[in-house]
């Protein structure tokens, strides 16, 4: 990979272990470190490509603490490549502050691109694309999802967030109750895996649908807040 130190950032599959580019693995076999978001899933996709690498966990919990000992392992030349759970680092999980702190040191970022939830779920949900808004996770506490929810109001751009199983069903209450139960979306299960599952249709129906599933896997949703818009 050379004499200078860079760090490579790596889109890891969603979900289906087959869903990385020969780039990513090349990339993985090469660098002299993987960090990873988690060892154990991390684990999981090094093994099944048979790749063998010293592993360093960096999360929301320690990155601080352990970007300051990568830097100076990018410092004396070695080759770093930073990998989240799942899709592409830094969108909704950790990655923007190792990145940043590797310019201010003057190191080489280089993005390897693949797999992203986002796009997959903009892909399929049958909505024009051309421009759209990514919220992410909404804030847990009810005041600033509501101001979010509410500052969307009538955008007619498709909006995409993520959400945890547990709490979707009053997420969904909430889009029903501030955009309106006309509002149109399309929510995305389980993407790429065995599971996989898509429904679309105004807040109400889908609701209904899920209130009486047992609920599992992340969710994607992508939504339209433009009054009696439709999905296509």
């Amino acid at each position: 990979m050379g004499s200078s130190g860079k760090v490579y950032m790596v889109a890891t599959p969603i979900g289906n272990l087959k869903d990385i580019t020969l780039r990513a693995l090349d990339t993985l076999n090469e660098v002299d470190l993987i960090v990873a978001e988690s060892m154990s899933y991390s684990k999981r996709l090094l093994n099944h490509y048979g790749i063998r690498k010293p592993l360093l966990s960096l999360n929301q919990h320690n990155e601080k603490k352990r970007v300051s000992k990568i830097v100076k392992l990018l410092n004396e030349g070695k080759s770093v490549a930073y990998i989240s759970n799942a899709g592409s680092p830094g969108i909704s999980d950790p990655g923007a502050y190792l990145v940043s702190k590797a310019y201010e040191n003057g190191i080489q970022v280089v993005p390897i691109p693949g797999p992203s939830a986002i796009t997959a779920a903009l892909s399929v949900c049958g909505i024009p694309s051309n421009s759209f808004i990514f919220l992410g996770f909404l804030p847990r506490r009810g005041g600033k999802r509501k101001r979010l929810l509410e500052n969307i109001r009538g955008e007619d751009r498709p909006v995409v967030l993520f959400e945890s199983p547990n709490r979707i069903l009053k997420l969904l209450e909430e889009i029903r109750e501030i955009l309106g139960k006309e509002t149109q979306l399309v929510i995305l299960r389980e993407m790429t895996k065995a599971f996989e599952e898509i429904r679309r249709g105004d807040v109400d129906k889908i609701l209904d649908y899920l209130s009486k599933k047992d609920i599992k896997g992340e969710i994607t949703i992508v939504l339209r807040a433009l009054k009696n818009s439709k999905l296509s």
